[in-house]
């Protein structure tokens, strides 16, 4: 394994953001099997949305928000965190004097294989452009979910690295947008998601699954998702409509 992925290694770090605000090197890993466990669920994102809302939990977010550049892509996967905000200087000023303080690449700095990074980030420009993707499946990430904007959707998609992202736009983040936190607790579309927390995307929506609460969400989908397959084998065999299985 090369040694820039290995979980417990402390990687060389970019000098893109200041050490004292990375809160973790590594994104937290999840339980043995559970990734796997959630990616066999179709439908994924609707059913693990039922069943937060059956225990009460925050945390789905539809495709009209968070739009996949993939429509097909399907990942699950842990969240390493970043939070952006703007400069204070303004951009003539900033982008005259060469002053880019984006930091996601430290992130893709940190990310092991099948790490997702989720970004807070800042509307109207963008957070995460071609490069940066590819970079981001050079680095064996799962795909990107952005608060924001970005850009170069082509050079993404070429590359086969997912996103969904509330903006695509032309106007680079380079010189407007600062990375103030890496690993950290941010707030995506009002969910508040931290390092580890699962991250399930699909052409549907994104659920963030608090990592605390995965392993319960998990069982219930399953369960579910069992379910919703019987019915279907019932609709194709022919059952009738009031004779079909409910659990309702």
């Amino acid at each position: 394994m090369n040694d820039s992925f290995a979980p417990n290694s402390v990687p060389k770090l970019t000098g893109k953001i200041s050490p004292d605000r990375i809160r973790l090197l590594r994104t937290p890993r999840p339980p043995h099997g559970l990734i796997e466990k959630f990616k066999s669920i179709a439908d994924a994102t609707s059913v693990i949305a039922d069943v937060m809302d059956e225990l009460g939990i925050s945390g789905a977010v539809g495709a009209s928000l968070l739009k996949p550049t993939l429509p097909t892509a399907r990942i699950v996967g842990p969240a390493l965190t970043v939070r952006n905000i703007m400069q204070r200087e303004h951009v003539y000023e900033t982008a005259r004097a060469r002053v880019n303080r984006m930091a996601e690449f430290e992130a893709h700095n940190l990310a092991l294989p099948g790490d997702v990074v989720v970004i807070d980030g800042v509307a109207g420009v963008s957070n995460m452009g071609g490069i940066s993707a590819q970079t981001g499946k050079r680095q064996g990430e799962a795909g990107a979910i952005i608060s924001g904007g970005v850009r170069d959707v082509g050079h993404s998609r070429r590359v086969d690295y997912p996103l969904w992202a509330t903006e695509i736009t032309p106007v680079t983040g380079k010189w407007r947008i600062e990375t103030v936190e890496i690993n950290g607790d941010i707030q995506v579309a009002g969910i508040r998601v931290s390092p580890g927390d699962i991250v399930v995307a699909d052409e549907t929506g994104v659920c963030f699954v608090p990592i605390a609460r995965a392993a319960e969400v998990l069982e219930l989908a399953l369960a579910k998702a069992a379910f919703e397959h019987e019915k279907c084998n019932a609709i194709d065999a022919g059952t009738a409509v009031a004779d079909l299985p409910s659990k309702e």
